[in-house]
């Protein structure tokens, strides 16, 4: 068992230690973890260091990752989201899908390649890498222009279409059993009856299966589930003889709408993101180097064709969807590599005897070096169209328009629910997160969407979108957990403006001394005791023009105090808080004329 431990201890440590060396020194030279994983791999396996002997079994245990990969994809498709993008998706994504499967196809079979195998590898090479674009345009910033919201279509069609491309490549297998010959229709069976489950399941049982999870308040238990969800989703595909990624993403967007898909989405992630690492180093590793530089002019005109190709393909689309020439070219020089659906798709060609290993390892290359090259062709493009920045504004009749006011409410209580409806009386629509079951499920009788999560953790309110919000309302009534997430706020997302409900002064005045302002802090008994106080002075007969000076004086004056007890201790300013005012009606006139004023 000892020497068990210390093999499996070992392989960690070579598998972790390449990772967080390579990793950083590529995401600073711009060229994404992806590549960086992929060289480490390299590096580290049979054809590298010779660390590793057996990149097969890594390989088959970190596909996982990209099951994973699928589910939280799945999450992301929310129907209203579908719908606004379903003519970039099915018509922009699925035309470069087929023209550049075509045009790769006509090129292979020129060469001799038998149809089957030109066929795998032209649709896998049509495929681009969602991890490697995405990055590439969330450190630009251009996430939301209109050549990334064009990007992002396609690449959504291109997930969702490597299902079918994953039972096709078991389709065009020469591995049969003749005895099977006859069950074609239970078969059939069967995977209706897995599939029909799988959303029946989603639709009914899942939301109150996690509502009981969320009871407990055991945030292990919920991650446990979570992942118990989506490998059993999984395995049932896999015993039906179905792809295990088709189970994840038929889950992925049975929860898209579900109140606890933030939540779930945070839980998988880290998950996700080690395991798709590991695919990507086994990769590495499973490329056969020394038969790339045998073949190295093969390879690198290879490279050259598949991007030219691509990249000629993505541009005429674009324009002939109505883009204009700088979205066109961008989202050209964004989506011109191959994509890592494309190791899963030849990995499985070659364990079904699709495509041979020597032709799955150039065509790895192939993709793994046109990744390399994009950072590379980005920039150069960039250069050579800085002109037609202008051309290239956010899309702001585009399906992210909602997102340019968007709020996000952290609590759903009564406090909370009074801010949601005021925003939705603006037209704002804002994204409300709270950690109690029972409250999220009366929410959603009276119209609200509120999404489940725990919000002293950071990566929660990450998911939610808070780093692009322009305001964070955190309406919570627990101090300390206020407290906690108003610092992490503050530090983490510096972009959003804040406004937090506070228990009491002495709340106020904890919040005040780690850096916010007391314009951004709302006692939750403040504004009521003093609307309470008018209401009263009115029942006395007061005239409304003192009763306006009087409350305005007092809130200033209670600022004040507020300031002072930051500055010189809490009891600072106490021996005023009882004096009375000494008011002038003319005063007390200028002073309203004033205020209306300030408030329009």
């Amino acid at each position: 068992m000892a020497t068990i431990e210390g093999g499996f201890l070992h392989t960690a440590v070579l598998f972790l230690g390449a990772a967080v060396v390579a990793v950083p020194i590529f995401k600073k030279l711009r060229l994404g973890s992806v590549l960086g994983y992929l060289c480490a791999g390299a590096l580290i396996g049979p054809f590298g260091l010779a660390m590793i002997a057996e990149p097969e079994e890594v390989l088959h245990f970190a596909e996982f990752g990209v099951v994973l990969l699928l589910f939280i994809i799945g999450l992301e498709l929310r129907p209203q989201r579908l719908w606004a993008m379903k003519s970039e998706i099915f018509g922009l994504g699925m035309a470069q899908v087929a023209i550049t499967a075509a045009l790769l196809y006509a090129a292979l079979i020129a060469f001799d390649w038998p149809w089957q195998q030109a066929m795998i590898a032209a649709l896998a090479l049509s495929l681009s890498s969602t991890a490697f674009a995405l990055q590439i345009l969330e450190e630009k910033g251009t996430l939301n222009s209109d050549h990334g919201n064009t990007a992002f279509s396609i690449l959504l069609f291109q997930d969702l279409a490597i299902v079918p491309l994953i039972a096709l490549v078991a389709w065009l297998s020469p591995i049969s059993d003749g005895d099977e010959a006859g069950t074609d229709w239970i078969y059939i069976a069967k995977t209706i009856g897995a599939i029909a489950l799988v959303i029946g399941a989603g639709k009914y049982l899942l939301n109150p299966f996690f509502r009981i999870i969320a009871l407990t308040r055991a945030q292990e238990i919920f991650t446990s589930a979570a992942l118990l969800l989506v490998i059993g989703a999984a395995l049932l595909m896999q015993a039906v003889g179905l792809s295990m990624a088709l189970g994840a993403f038929l889950v992925g967007v049975m929860l898209a709408d579900s109140e606890y898909r933030h939540q779930l989405e945070t839980d998988i992630e880290p998950f996700r993101g080690i395991l798709l690492g590991l695919f990507f180093i086994a990769v590495g590793m499973s490329v056969n180097w020394p038969l790339v530089a045998d073949n190295i002019g093969i390879v690198l005109a290879s490279v050259a064709g598949l991007m030219a190709i691509k990249g000629i393909v993505v541009y005429g689309l674009a324009r002939i969807f109505g883009k204009c020439h700088a979205t066109a070219w961008r989202t050209a020089v964004t989506i011109p590599q191959g994509g890592e659906f494309a190791f899963v798709l030849f990995s499985l060609a070659t364990s079904l005897a699709v495509i041979s290993s020597t032709r799955a390892n150039l065509l790895t290359a192939i993709v793994t070096l046109s990744m390399a090259a994009t950072p590379l062709v980005g920039a150069i493009a960039e250069k050579l169209s800085a002109k037609l920045r202008k051309d290239d504004q956010p899309d702001v009749d585009g399906v992210e328009t909602a997102e340019l006011q968007s709020v996000v409410i952290v609590g759903f209580g009564r406090f909370g629910q009074i801010i949601s409806r005021v925003m939705a009386a603006r037209g704002i629509n804002a994204t409300a997160i709270d950690n109690d079951p029972k409250r999220i499920q009366m929410a959603s009788l009276y119209g609200n969407k509120v999404y489940f999560g725990d919000v002293r953790r950071s990566d929660v309110l990450a998911t939610a979108g808070a780093a692009n919000a322009d305001l964070i309302c955190l309406c919570i009534n627990d101090r300390d957990a206020t407290t906690q997430a108003a610092k992490y706020i503050s530090e983490l997302f510096p972009k959003p403006k804040l406004l937090v409900r506070v228990y009491d002064r002495n709340h106020a005045l904890d919040l005040m001394e780690i850096g916010l302002g007391v314009e951004q802090l709302y006692r939750e008994t403040f504004d009521t005791g003093v609307s309470m106080a008018r209401h009263g002075l009115s029942m006395l007969e007061t005239e409304h023009d003192v009763i306006d000076q009087i409350a305005d004086e007092f809130r200033r004056r209670d600022i004040d105090m507020l300031h002072a007890q930051v500055a010189e201790g809490r009891i600072a300013g106490m021996a005023k808080v009882h004096e009375s005012y000494q008011l002038d009606r003319n005063d007390a006139r200028t002073n309203k004329d004033d205020t209306a004023m300030s408030r329009l």
